[in-house]
């Protein structure tokens, strides 16, 4: 079985049985409700114990179950540039501001990234009489760059200079 397949049939399930994400989040549970649908859509793997009750939720057999387990291949299945609406704008707001975001890390860190490793988001809805809003919080870990070969007193790795 691919991954794929296995995505559409746990999308079947939830549709068959008109289950929420956010319940099924809840009978999985252990992390953050993106990742646990993220690896559910094939995108991020689940614990074995996770796997375990997420198989035991939705019928898996064994097979499936270790599917649950294994890195994806993550990103596969989505156009560049995205072409879902909702998507694409995550992917706007990447191009729009990612030069801005880039500037601001890099003054205020140093010369490195932010890692999508060690990784956090949280996603809340924020009522508002105008229409509610999408609120996201992302916090991932510094990572500065290594300078390959440094010696003496130059640093080894990017962080801030003051």
């Amino acid at each position: 079985m691919k991954r794929a397949d296995l995505t559409e049939k746990i999308l079947d399930i939830k549709r068959e049985q008109s289950w929420k994400w956010k319940a099924i989040c809840e009978k999985i549970g252990g992390f953050s409700d993106t990742l646990i649908v993220g690896a559910l859509l094939g995108q991020m793997k689940l614990t074995k114990p996770q796997a375990a009750k997420a198989a035991e939720l939705f019928g898996l057999s064994k097979g499936e179950e270790a599917l649950l387990n294994e890195v994806p291949m993550r990103g596969e299945g989505v156009p560049m540039p995205p072409t879902d609406p909702l998507i694409y704008r995550f992917y706007e707001l990447v191009m729009v501001n990612g030069p801005a975001w880039k500037a601001l890390i890099e003054e205020e860190f140093g010369d490195g990234i932010m890692s999508a490793i060690d990784f956090d988001m949280q996603m809340e809805r924020l009522p508002n009489p105008k229409g509610d809003r999408v609120k996201i919080t992302m916090s991932g870990k510094f990572l500065p760059y290594k300078y390959y070969g440094a010696s003496g007193n130059v640093p080894e790795y990017g962080y801030k200079e003051e």
